[in-house]
């Protein structure tokens, strides 16, 4: 990695897009509803098996058993253990809506189930959520199935549970190691649980273990952020995903919780974004992109060196570009050249799926122009280049004369040492990376027209 300073990263902070999908989510449209996406479901099944894509499955568990202050996800904080019960039923329904629409047994190479918290279900309510799943869908030998996991719900013997339900990879939450900081954000997890756990899910044989950081929160300071990369780097997990805490309590009602004035100042958050690269290159990992590291053998280090990673709605990813099918309440998925969104809230999402109806409230059909910037913006995130021939063929223009104000704006980049510009080619540079997100918004027209950008977190 290119050793990163705080100026460096202060003089290219900028709002933008995570680019999980082009166009991203906030352009969703309400006109787009249930019998769009149905049509879409349909296509897909009429696909010849060569044109049709592979498929990916997402499952989202609202429900946690306490608040987590900084949380922006959609959640239902409960202790009734029973109401998983009744929105389990209401999943399997949406499932036989899409094999009615899409055809059953249809290959899968990628799950992932997240939240709110999917360790809220019981041994039992995750042995019947996946039976159901495997006697609608064919979950091929060799796929990516993961499960976000609460390190406070689960022990040794129900991470033996999870392997024996085919998941082969997981994702610990665990946001800083520090007491206080644990105790501000409301989350109170000691490092020792999570080391045991992570030792116990070795020995059972899980290929990847992921943990979650964040980078921000209240009372944090470089130097006790230092020291939870500290045991970080002696947990040693395959995947880290180091995550920029963004303070939105307009937005999130949960955040209003957290005190401003123990949130770090703007140059503590560059400071420990920059300590943290510099003690994960030394650690040994590879810069996966984004907010994404891992092990130099890991598959998604792996995958990148080979430039075959790609990018979905969970963010960097090994498997090839999928249609995604999405389950659950605000679940956002994608089939085609569409995108969908499901009912944010269970009494939405119940009544829709009450009426015979797929739970899709918003979504958008992409334009030619949208798949055609789609493709630039996902081959600079995920190969950190583009070969402008590839473009042309693809989609029969000329990239020089289609992307033509695009390119002047790159000119200034290159400029700055972000990129390199070729008569064929984008490469982008290994500074570069760090910024991929400002490289590729050099090609979404939405925002370019949009002054607005407060609505997306730095870039970095």
């Amino acid at each position: 990695m290119v050793r990163m300073t705080a100026e460096l990263l202060t003089r290219f902070e900028v709002p933008g897009p995570r680019y999980t999908s082009y166009p991203t989510a906030d352009r969703f449209v309400e006109a787009f509803g249930s019998a769009d996406y149905a049509q879409a479901l349909e296509m897909r099944r009429d696909a010849s098996p060569r044109r049709a894509m592979p498929l990916s499955v997402y499952v989202h568990i609202p429900f946690c058993e306490s608040l987590c202050f900084y949380c922006a996800c959609n959640k239902i904080i409960t202790k009734q253990p029973e109401r998983a019960v009744a929105y389990l039923d209401y999943v399997a329904r949406e499932v036989a809506l899409h094999v009615k629409h899409m055809g059953k047994g249809q290959s899968v190479r990628q799950l992932h189930l997240g939240g709110g918290t999917p360790t809220f279900l019981s041994d039992a309510q995750l042995m019947a959520l996946m039976a159901m799943l495997k006697s609608n869908f064919n979950f091929v030998p060799g796929g990516e199935y993961a499960i976000e996991v609460d390190p406070r719900t689960v022990d040794a013997q129900r991470l033996s549970v999870l392997a024996q339900l085919g998941f082969n990879r997981l994702s610990f939450g665990v946001q800083d190691f520090d007491p206080k900081v644990q105790a501000a954000v409301h989350r109170i997890q000691p490092a020792q649980q999570v080391f045991d756990l992570v030792a116990q899910a070795r020995t059972i044989g899980f290929e990847s273990i992921n943990v979650d950081l964040i980078y921000g929160l209240p009372h944090q300071t470089p130097e006790s952020f230092d020291r939870t990369l500290e045991q970080i780097n002696v947990l040693r997990p395959d995947r880290i995903a180091l995550y920029a805490y963004a303070h939105l309590p307009a937005r999130f009602k949960p955040q209003r919780l957290i005190n401003p004035a123990d949130l770090p100042k703007a140059n503590e958050k560059i400071s420990m974004l920059a300590r943290s690269l510099a003690s994960l290159e030394e650690a040994g990992y590879v810069y996966v992109g984004m907010d994404h590291f891992a092990l130099p053998d890991d598959a998604l280090a792996i995958a990148k060196r080979q430039g075959r990673l790609h990018r979905n709605f969970q963010g960097y990813s090994t498997q090839p570009d999928c249609d995604l099918i999405a389950l659950g309440v605000s679940a956002i998925g994608r089939v085609g050249a569409t995108y969908s969104q499901n009912a944010k809230t269970l009494h939405e999402y119940y009544d829709l799926i009450d009426q015979g109806q797929i739970p899709v409230v918003r979504g958008l059909a992409l334009s030619r122009d949208d798949m055609i910037r789609r493709a630039v913006i996902m081959a600079i995130m995920c190969q950190g280049q583009l070969q402008f021939e590839s473009i042309n063929l693809a989609w029969l223009i000329d990239f020089k004369s289609y992307f033509k104000s695009e390119i002047s704006h790159l000119e200034e980049m290159q400029s700055q040492g972000l990129v390199e510009l070729s008569d064929a080619a984008i490469q982008v540079t290994p500074m570069g990376w760090f910024f991929v997100r400002g490289v590729a918004m050099s090609f979404d027209r939405y925002v370019k027209a949009d002054a607005n950008r407060t609505r997306f977190s730095q870039i970095i």
